[in-house]
């Protein structure tokens, strides 16, 4: 019988306008960092399917947060210039889970997931979550709304060095004194990214999906 499972896809928004070898290059970099970081967190690894898209089957809903969490934050750590669509989706796989490799599985779950990262192209969201649980699904896609605005208006020559010093110690006065820099220069700094706000958010993630 059909299993539910959670699926994290994602794909390269207009990976066609990049240059393709730094881009594909900065992609694996970046979706290899977080398989070897997370080895226990999916059923189905991390799998570039095809070159500007991953699926995988995390091991759970929360497994799935922090590999997105790990992706993001890893594209402004390597200073990646791109950005990724998300689909995170519960659903159906009928054939047995492929552990070594997410690729040859089926199920309408898959089906489903690869439908919604496809019709989202012609959307402005980069987060798409669909839930059994409608309220839970609501919650989370307005929150991921909050996390897209802030991580979007971060700039990767002016701002990604910076918030890669607060992803590591999230407190100004180390990042300041880590940078050489004055306190009150990057609490200003600080205030400017919505960091904090950045924070809360994740902690608001992560509560939803406990009380799920």
């Amino acid at each position: 019988m059909p299993k539910r499972q959670i699926i994290l896809m994602a794909d390269i928004i207009k990976s066609s306008q990049k240059n393709q070898k730094d881009l594909m290059e900065g992609f694996k970099k970046v979706v290899g960092s977080t398989s070897k970081k997370m080895p226990d967190a999916f059923l189905s690894p991390i799998t570039i399917t095809l070159g500007d898209e991953f699926q995988s089957v995390p091991s759970s809903l929360s497994d799935a947060i922090l590999a997105l969490y790990h992706i993001e934050e890893s594209i402004i750590k390597n200073k990646q210039d791109f950005k990724l669509r998300y689909v995170l989706l519960e659903g159906e796989i009928d054939t047995p889970i492929n552990q070594k490799i997410a690729y040859g599985m089926l199920g309408q779950g898959l089906t489903d997931a690869r439908e919604l990262l496809n019709s989202s192209k012609r959307e402005g969201l980069r987060f798409h979550v669909d839930l059994s649980d409608g309220e839970a699904t609501r919650a989370l896609a307005h929150a991921f709304l909050v996390i897209q605005s802030i991580v979007d208006s971060w700039k990767l020559e002016k701002d990604y060095e910076l918030i890669a010093q607060f992803l590591e110690h999230r407190d100004y006065k180390i990042v300041a004194d880590s940078l050489g820099k004055t306190r009150s220069q990057i609490y200003k700094r600080s205030k400017t990214l919505m960091t904090e706000e950045y924070f809360s958010m994740k902690s608001l993630i992560n509560y939803i999906v406990k009380n799920i």
